[in-house]
């Protein structure tokens, strides 16, 4: 990149507005997340019902009053947010390449995931949106034709097991805190206590899902995966699982909570 090219980046990447554009992402994600958690618990206190995923949450919100205006607002704000993450990965200037590299692909894996909750919201808003399961059936299907397909599969199963798990890990850890500037006093705990609920319950989740890639790979049957919906509604065939899925969308709830925090307590250097 140019120096001039670099320095109109940084401009557009520091400025007030954009920086407050970015911080949206945070709340949508947020609204997402914590919607999710509702339908999780529907899921296993009533069972059938909307999916229980950013398709779902959305879809649920749209129809509410005055809730497709929110939809557009989580679609442009997921979206700015991940730009805001792509300008902040090619603008990393640590002097030791290797934690320049990781620093990138860290802020790049994140703007994928708010990237995908502002394409969610936007297809939603526009009529055409489509559940995680049937996008993650299609998508594995296409996977397994081709050669090593089944291997290509388990591959991605067992990153987003790896996923999950390091979600579960700075959840418990804490390690989270390092992004946000955590307030003083009880208001300071309770943020930290929704996040650790919330990374350690979304990890799980995510984990689970993972686990029904690589099951859908051994079989070689792509209707194994099913998505974040398709994941949590196995916790309900599991013994007490329909207290586990209410304890797993609660913790989704607190997830949404922090991240709404997170909107005003993210550090955006």
């Amino acid at each position: 990149m140019s120096g001039q090219a670099r320095g109109t980046a940084e401009r557009a990447k520091d400025s007030t507005w954009f920086r407050g554009a970015a911080r949206s992402g945070f709340a949508a994600s947020g609204i997402v997340q914590a919607l999710v958690g509702v339908l999780a618990i529907q899921v296993a206190v009533q069972g059938g019902g909307r999916s229980a995923d950013q398709s779902g949450a959305l879809e649920s919100l749209a129809k509410a009053p005055g809730g497709a205006i929110v939809v557009w607002l989580a679609a442009i704000g997921g979206l700015l947010l991940a730009l805001w993450l792509v300008l902040d990965g090619i603008l990393e200037r640590d002097p030791d390449a290797k934690e320049a590299w990781k620093a990138r692909l860290k802020s790049w894996g994140k703007a994928v995931v708010y990237g995908a909750v502002g394409v969610t919201a936007l297809r939603v808003a526009l009529g055409s949106g489509s559940s995680s399961s049937g996008t993650t059936k299609q998508g594995s299907a296409t996977l397994l034709d081709l050669p090593g397909g089944q291997v290509l599969l388990a591959i991605v199963g067992i990153a987003v097991v790896v996923g999950g798990g390091a979600l579960v890990y700075q959840g418990v850890a804490k390690r989270f805190v390092k992004t946000i500037s955590v307030p003083p006093g009880e208001a300071g705990r309770a943020v930290v206590l929704l996040g650790r609920v919330g990374y350690a319950a979304r990890g799980v989740a995510i984990a689970v899902v993972g686990v029904l890639f690589v099951i859908a790979a051994v079989q070689a049957d792509p209707k194994e995966a099913s998505g974040l919906d398709g994941a949590l509604r196995s916790f309900a065939d599991l013994p007490f699982g329909k207290v586990v899925l209410i304890a797993i969308g609660v913790g989704w709830i607190a997830s949404g909570v922090y991240s709404v925090f997170r909107a005003r307590l993210a550090k955006l250097d």
